[in-house]
């Protein structure tokens, strides 16, 4: 059981039998864990508006299995101010999440860059700078290690004006080769400070958190992206 309220946000949620509701949540202190929320679609549940995504939670569940049942939650404050294509940011970064992590390991540090992603998104003008920080910060949560700072192949600080080949599992490797994998110096530093200065920083970043999360996200295309298609100038906010 889950001694303490936890901090949490609701990743999905879909209904369950006549009345309840099964939540997909992301946790500060479990990571990502299936709920059941008994009764709360019914008439009298006091559940209703707080169980929505991107209204911040605290959450209490008991259960030994993968689906626990959830005993008590709170509102911390009103849900995040998303709307348009910053609404649909914030869903793929809830279906990555979904998507990538395994159940209940611990991800502290990726909860607050969470956090501050859905903070970013429902006060900036642009929000990819935001869409790229979590998706490499989601990267390195999971391990996958990259220098963006050091050669893989001579160990030599990176050169804002050389190009650099992207090799999985060993790096960026200095080439004079010209393709989708190669990048350069000074967008592989700006991937690495997480700071996007310009478009062209923007754009290589993009082209790289797609090449490493392809292998974790398999053949089945992410529906969240569906929704940009719809959205009036989605063509030029198009954030994932």
């Amino acid at each position: 059981m889950s001694d303490d309220l936890q901090r949490c946000f609701i990743l999905n949620r879909r209904p369950y039998s006549e009345s309840s509701l099964i939540l997909d949540v992301f946790s500060e202190e479990q990571g990502r864990i299936s709920l059941i929320s008994k009764g709360a679609r019914s008439k009298r549940s006091t559940l209703k508006g707080a169980l929505q995504p991107f209204t911040p939670l605290l959450l209490k569940w008991s259960g030994k299995g993968s689906m626990k049942t959830l005993r008590q939650a709170e509102a911390i404050s009103l849900g995040l101010p998303l709307s348009g294509i910053y609404l649909y940011s914030a869903l793929y970064l809830n279906e990555l999440i979904g998507r990538v992590l395994s159940a209940q390991v611990p991800m502290p540090a990726l909860f607050h860059d969470y956090l501050a992603a859905l903070t970013e998104l429902a006060q900036c003008d642009n929000p990819e700078p935001a869409l790229r920080r979590f998706e490499l910060s989601l990267l390195n949560a999971m391990g996958y290690g990259v220098d963006f700072f050091y050669c893989a192949g001579s160990g030599e600080v990176i050169e804002p004006s050389m190009t650099y080949r992207f090799r999985e599992q060993k790096g960026f490797i200095a080439s004079v080769r010209k393709d989708h994998l190669t990048f350069l110096g000074e967008e592989l530093i700006a991937m690495g400070e997480r700071h996007f200065v310009s478009k062209n920083q923007l754009k290589a970043a993009k082209r790289f958190t797609r090449i490493a999360l392809k292998p974790y996200l398999g053949g089945k295309p992410l529906k969240s992206r569906e929704l940009f298609s719809i959205q009036p100038n989605a063509s030029k906010l198009r954030s994932n």
